[in-house]
């Protein structure tokens, strides 16, 4: 996406970008096959309100970074998502990590949730053993921080323009 990111992350997301793609694509046709129902409710990404967080790893925090546009909203401490955008909709779909890709608010869905988090997430943790990727398993927050200080990620309250209503992104 064209933005300054430290020499270490720029790498760690080049090497990352393909892998994990193969991992997400073959999720991906694992939840169609589950044919969970979304609804695009929004709660996904309002993490504090509906009882989860989002953990990822520090190599999907590096291609998330380096590929997702421009956050919408500003960095909370973890309480949502900074790329729900005011519809509940998640702009940076295709460089979201495992966590996104596999929850969805479908009940009948919940069941199959943890196996296959699970399955994925020691192929993730394998694949970062074999070539050497750090780990860092942490909420997004904490990957994002960082993140947002070294202007890897710019925060749309300082982007001129940017208008980003609190009451109507919970208004989903």
């Amino acid at each position: 996406m064209n933005r300054e990111l430290p020499p270490e992350s720029t790498t760690l997301a080049d090497d990352a970008r393909g892998p994990l793609q193969a991992i997400y694509g073959e999720l991906d046709q694992a939840v169609a096959e589950l044919a969970p129902v979304c609804r695009l409710s929004g709660r996904c990404c309002r993490f504090e309100e509906y009882g989860h967080t989002l953990f990822l790893s520090a190599a999907e925090a590096a291609v998330l970074i380096a590929d997702a546009p421009p956050p919408v909203r500003p960095l909370d401490q973890g309480e949502t998502c900074p790329w729900q955008d005011r519809l509940g909709r998640c702009t940076a779909r295709d460089a979201r990590p495992l966590g996104c890709r596999v929850y969805f608010c479908d009940p009948s869905y919940d069941a199959q949730a943890p196996a296959l988090t699970e399955r994925f997430l020691t192929r993730l943790k394998e694949l970062a053993d074999q070539r050497g990727w750090p780990w860092n398993y942490a909420p997004l927050h904490r990957h994002l921080a960082p993140a947002y200080a070294s202007g890897a990620v710019v925060d749309p309250d300082v982007v001129e323009g940017a208008d980003v209503a609190e009451s109507s992104i919970h208004s989903v």
